[in-house]
């Protein structure tokens, strides 16, 4: 069996922004092989799948890196140091669709895109959904919408629905 692992050698910072940093690190793989491994750094996040009468809570927004409006589940940045998970995700719940939970359930986490990211989404599902109103952060325009469990399936299954994110929480909820 392999011995599996890479171990740095060095690393600089080749850019700092208000979401990420990016590292330029030089790295020894276990065979000895040494090369370069350019890796965003990024606080990570939550999203919730919040379920009120058979609906489930969705956001609608435009999103730049993408250049259209995407159907996504409530979600965003872990305030890493100031607060833990679940307050995060009852905080994003709250501010984006208006809505508390009175029951959280953890759904565990994945991992966007290892190989150059470290970015790790918490997943939550929440439950017993009272409307407490909706205060979005400055600069965050979306839309919330409560759409029928079923047919946000469907929505999945035609494409209208492509958010990774969303969809990865939506398995690990409905069919694991």
């Amino acid at each position: 069996m392999r011995n599996l692992y890479e171990k740095t050698l060095n690393s600089e910072t080749i850019y700092k922004g208000k979401v990420f940093t990016i590292t330029k690190d030089d790295v020894e793989l276990s065979d000895g092989y040494k090369t370069i491994r350019e890796v965003v750094h990024h606080s990570g996040g939550v999203v919730i799948v919040a379920e009120k009468n058979n609906n489930i809570l969705m956001v609608k927004q435009f999103r730049y890196p993408a250049q259209e409006v995407l159907y996504e589940l409530p979600a965003g940045k872990f305030d890493k140091g100031n607060e833990d998970i679940l307050s995060a995700a009852k905080r994003e719940l709250e501010e984006e669709t208006g809505h508390i939970a009175n029951s959280w359930e953890s759904l565990g986490f994945i991992w966007t895109s290892p190989g150059f990211c470290n970015e790790k989404l918490y997943f939550f599902k929440a439950k017993d959904l009272s409307f407490k109103g909706q205060h979005l952060d400055e600069g965050e325009i979306l839309d919330y919408i409560e759409i029928k469990k079923e047919d946000v399936f469907s929505m999945i299954k035609n494409g209208q629905i492509n958010d990774s994110k969303t969809i990865s929480a939506l398995m690990r909820a409905y069919f694991l």
